[in-house]
């Protein structure tokens, strides 16, 4: 018995070897794994306390975990279309979040190591995030930092619900 055991052992190392599965996110609880639907993008200002919806009440978007040890996120405002002017693609691109990489969990802390960035000052980087996982809900919250959009410092906390 310990024998068929220990190939078994062997047998997994050998796998997540192979495949290139993210080891510290792969098997380990919580489960960030899988396809996760926008429910909101409030942003708290530091100062005030203040929240606002930054992509409006109903924001659009995915953030995705891959087994793999990858990400993708794609965050927009509720309230998109078709740009006719150069200040409308403006505004497309300040009211968004799209960016890839790869990940690493640690405890509640999960950074993505950017490799692609709608913001070209963001790739290159490690963006760290703390999460909650209650069930299919995940709640990511990001360290103080300046609003990209109002230039408030702020703290950003996004809930995603799991697609299954």
């Amino acid at each position: 018995m310990k024998f068929i055991r220990r190939q078994l052992l062997q047998v997994a190392g050998a796998a997540v070897a192979v495949l290139g599965v993210n080891a510290s996110s792969w098997g380990a609880e919580p489960n960030l794994v899988g396809n996760w639907k926008l429910v909101s993008f409030v942003s708290e200002e530091l100062a005030t306390g203040k929240k606002t919806a930054v992509l409006g009440e109903h924001p659009k978007g995915y953030l995705i975990y891959t087994p793999q040890g990858r990400m993708s996120a794609l965050l927009v405002h509720e309230t998109r279309s078709p740009p006719k002017v150069d200040e409308d693609r403006i505004n497309l691109h300040k009211y968004m979040f799209a960016y890839s990489g790869r990940y690493t969990v640690e405890g509640d802390k999960v950074v993505h190591h950017v490799d692609v960035s709608w913001n070209e000052s963001w790739t290159g980087t490690d963006q760290v995030r703390y999460f909650k996982l209650e069930g299919d809900s995940l709640t990511i919250t990001g360290p103080p930092q300046k609003s990209a959009i109002t230039g408030i410092e702020n703290v950003p906390v996004v809930v995603f619900v799991r697609e299954r």
